[in-house]
């Protein structure tokens, strides 16, 4: 969503737009400061004038989407500058996801931190797509509760899903829960907690649940690191894909479904109809197979994979080192085909990286034709197993900073 307006015919630009542009440009600032700025630093970063900025900056505070830190020490003559800060108050985001083995649920302030966490953890393939949504409405309805009582307001809600996600909501295919065109929004119309949008703000925004996860690795990763790929594995396998710090969805918007790319061709079936995809073989039901843990409850299962590593389970180990194996094959390929530099585990694998990095590294060593001169890197998620339900709140939150002005309506 464009934080700026259109100009109007001729090329000048409405005293409203030109208001519009100043919030977006300073609280955009505001929010991507290494350290809190002052007012000075503001103006002689954008070149605006110290009124205009005073002015913008006024309105932002009044608003409750910046607030102002404790002056430092003062070293010199005259008033030390006091910095400023996204606000802690205010608008938040809500986050939620759906996935095979669990629910889960976050409110993420403005400021970045998280107000609320819940993961409700069961076997969702028996329910319908109406009893889980109505599942997923309860959890955001007791989130809202208490993100109120913490004097937040939900500006909006985004929902992760693992499947393809059309660009109305809509969910084209979702294997692994069962769901063929299922209308999210339509479903959850009826939900107060998921109703009531800020005006010029969506209400809800339903996206696949790891591009969420790659875009929340992206805002909390390492500076400079723009292109990676973001591996999550749960029951199914997705992946988000950054290229240039901005995701890639395709011509559709179904990229990164990894988890059916070929491994090994006519292999073992898979849920997607096809043979020898990754999934059968690195999904985590495929894992606790293999480490000889069959009936055992989904819900969980990478903690306890996790465990019996830890203790040395022979089963386990070998498992994980099949995974790892089969998961490097399939990523090894989506490197050589973007050139990218760094891999992401997340999802469950975030607690499995230990085991599963060496054999991806070495399949990784083996294949990617610049390999010996330029390495990936193979890392475990910053955010671990909640980048999907902390990226879907977080991408909330950004379309807050991207257009105050339509919170500043709404706040006003």
């Amino acid at each position: 969503m464009s934080s700026s307006a259109d100009p109007v015919p001729g090329g000048a630009v409405r005293q409203a737009s030109l208001r519009e542009i100043n919030l977006a440009l300073l609280l955009g600032r505001i929010a991507a400061a290494p350290r809190p700025p002052s007012r000075a630093d503001l103006a002689a970063a954008t070149g605006l004038t110290r009124a205009t900025v005073s002015a913008v900056v006024d309105d932002l505070i009044g608003g409750g989407l910046v607030t102002e830190a404790e002056p430092a020490p003062r070293t010199g003559a005259g008033r030390p500058a006091r910095g400023l800060l996204l606000a802690g108050h205010g608008p938040a985001g809500l986050g939620l996801e759906i996935n095979v083995d669990y629910l889960a649920v976050c409110v993420l302030d403005l400021a970045g931190a998280v107000r609320h966490r819940t993961v409700h953890r069961a076997d969702l393939r028996p329910l319908s797509p109406t009893e889980t949504l109505a599942r997923v409405a309860e959890l955001a309805r007791r989130a809202r509760t208490d993100a109120e009582a913490q004097g937040l307001t939900l500006a909006g809600a985004a929902l992760a899903v693992p499947g393809l996600v059309d660009a109305d909501g809509v969910v084209r295919l979702a294997p692994n829960l069962g769901w063929r065109e299922v209308d999210v929004p339509t479903l959850l119309a009826a939900h107060p907690p998921l109703t009531g949008a800020v005006p010029g703000l969506p209400a809800l925004v339903v996206e696949n649940e790891a591009n969420l996860a790659a875009l929340g690795e992206l805002h909390a990763g390492e500076p400079g690191v723009t292109d990676f790929l973001y591996v999550s594995g749960e029951v199914g396998i997705g992946a988000g894909i950054v290229l240039d710090g901005a995701l890639y969805r395709g011509a559709r918007g179904f990229s990164g479904e990894i988890g059916h790319l070929p491994v090994h061709p006519e292999g073992r079936p898979c849920r997607c109809g096809g043979r020898g995809c990754l999934e059968p073989y690195a999904g985590q039901e495929a894992i606790l197979t293999a480490a000889g843990l069959t009936g055992a409850d989904v819900a969980g299962d990478a903690v306890r994979l996790a465990r019996l590593a830890t203790g040395g389970d022979a089963a386990t180990l070998a498992a994980l080192a099949g995974a790892g194996t089969a998961l490097g094959v399939a990523v090894a390929g989506v490197v050589n085909l973007l050139d990218l530099d760094t891999v992401v585990l997340g999802g469950g694998y975030a607690p499995l990286a230990r085991w599963l990095t060496p054999p991806v590294t070495t399949e990784l060593s083996r294949r990617v034709l610049a390999a010996p001169w330029s390495p990936v890197t193979v890392r475990p998620a910053l955010l671990g197993g909640d980048a999907a339900v902390i990226g879907a709140a977080g991408s909330v939150v950004r379309r807050v900073v991207a257009r105050p002005t339509a919170w500043l309506a709404r706040a006003g």
